[in-house]
């Protein structure tokens, strides 16, 4: 809801009744930073801030206004655990002041540690009133589905295997002028192994994984390799063909066609390797049967394999395009936030999935901004920021206030990098 090309007082003006002029503005602008502990300088370029600066704006136009009730929704999604805190320092000093908050987010133990009452809601109903301190996440999340709560379950260690996905050096332009440049990233994902990739929203996360998917071509072919053939200048289609899945960040309009209906959408990827087209004409009944196949697998709420792709919530959505990329068997997962928005049931069977699918020899990545799910499956992790990756750390070894650091730029090696040939890497249970 902010205009990139403008500054941060234009925009603050533009989402306020009142006529202010800008300079008193920019005062009471500095005024309010300075008083909730939000750093901002009202003459910056919105393009020129990160996602927590924009998140500030947010937060400062509101108080500008000064509310009674601050709703939020999702406010730490795209924040490093150390901007979280300062947030939470805000709505703590607000509350203090006698303003009410409402606070919604799947985040389980965030409401605990801030809120004091919560609400749990399940199918449009609320279900149960709780003081969420005397809770736990566990028992918040059965109350949100309804039943008793199943963990993603990893196997014992067991050493990874060949590298299935290698990236050397990749550097590239973004398409979007406010999008971000990729500057010199290189990893490797290898068969059984389950690769994480952490950062805050906007830092090259998109550009990385239109370069992966083929959307987008590497400046030579060898710069992006799967299992050991270049493959930096093939397209989607191709690079399917060996092995390649995917699941993009955007369900809707990227993931799958609106209008379209399940079966065309299940047929989208999966024709070729699942054999859906004969000689050049569309086998209708396999496709149903595979649509529902997958509706049936991945627990989609549906109307049926007809049901048109915009019919779906968000997260039954998600779970179809995961089933569809998850039972072609693909050698090569790449999954970008496979949970955002799905109850935590769901979530957790998803995760599950994912880690079956590494257990069966796949080399799978994920891209995720949540780091409870990140450190509940990645066996290493590497973290994204201004378009570089961090090295890759077992995650073992790592902490969330490290990664937290690393989300905001801190790449100092420190030694706790993974420097072991990856072939003794850890494709199992840390």
């Amino acid at each position: 809801s902010l205009f990139e090309s403008l500054t941060v007082a234009e925009n603050i003006a533009l989402g306020i009744a009142e006529q202010i002029p800008i300079a008193e503005l920019n005062r009471r602008i500095g005024e309010i930073s300075a008083r909730y502990g939000l750093a901002l300088t009202p003459e910056r370029h919105v393009h020129a801030l990160s996602v927590g600066e924009r998140q500030r704006v947010e937060i400062v136009r509101s108080l500008l206004q000064d509310p009674q009730l601050l709703i939020m929704d999702e406010p730490t999604s795209v924040l490093t655990p150390q901007e979280v805190e300062t947030l939470f320092d805000t709505l703590r000093r607000l509350a203090r002041e006698g303003r009410s908050v409402l606070y919604i987010s799947h985040k389980l133990e965030e409401i605990r540690t801030l809120c004091d009452r919560a609400t749990i809601l399940r199918g449009g109903r609320v279900v149960a009133t709780c003081d969420p301190k005397q809770e736990t996440a566990r028992s918040l999340a059965e109350m949100m589905i309804g039943r008793e709560l199943q963990p993603a379950r990893r196997d014992a260690a067991r050493p990874a295997g060949k590298s299935l996905l290698r990236v050397s050096g990749l550097t590239l332009a973004s398409a979007n002028p406010h999008g971000c440049d990729l500057k010199d990233i290189s990893f490797e994902v290898r068969a059984g192994e389950l690769f994480g990739i952490a950062g805050v929203a906007g830092n090259g996360q998109a550009e990385l994984l239109a370069a992966l998917s083929g959307e987008t071509h590497a400046a030579s072919p060898d710069i992006i390799q799967i299992d050991g053939e270049p493959v930096g200048d093939l397209g989607p289609r191709r690079r399917r063909a060996r092995g390649l899945a995917f699941v993009p960040e955007e369900r809707l309009g990227h993931g799958s066609v609106p209008d379209l209906s399940l079966t065309h959408n299940a047929l989208l990827s999966g024709y070729d390797r699942l054999g859906l087209i004969d000689r050049g004409f569309i086998r209708f009944g396999r496709a149903r049967d595979y649509a529902e196949k997958i509706l049936s697998g991945f627990n989609v709420v549906s109307g049926g394999a007809r049901t048109e792709a915009r019919g779906l919530s968000g997260g039954n959505l998600q779970k179809f395009i995961l089933g569809r990329e998850i039972l072609q068997k693909p050698r090569i997962m790449i999954a970008a936030h496979p949970t955002w928005g799905v109850d935590a049931g769901a979530a957790g069977a998803i995760r599950q999935a994912l880690i079956d699918l590494a257990h069966d020899g796949a080399a799978v990545l994920v891209v995720s901004q949540d780091l409870d799910e990140i450190f509940e499956i990645a066996d290493r992790i590497a973290v994204i920021f201004h378009g570089r990756l961090s090295p890759a750390y077992a995650s073992h070894a790592l902490t969330v206030e490290r990664v937290g650091l690393l989300m905001g730029g801190v790449f100092e090696d420190d030694g706790a990098a993974d420097r072991r040939d990856p072939q003794t890497l850890v494709a199992h249970g840390g």
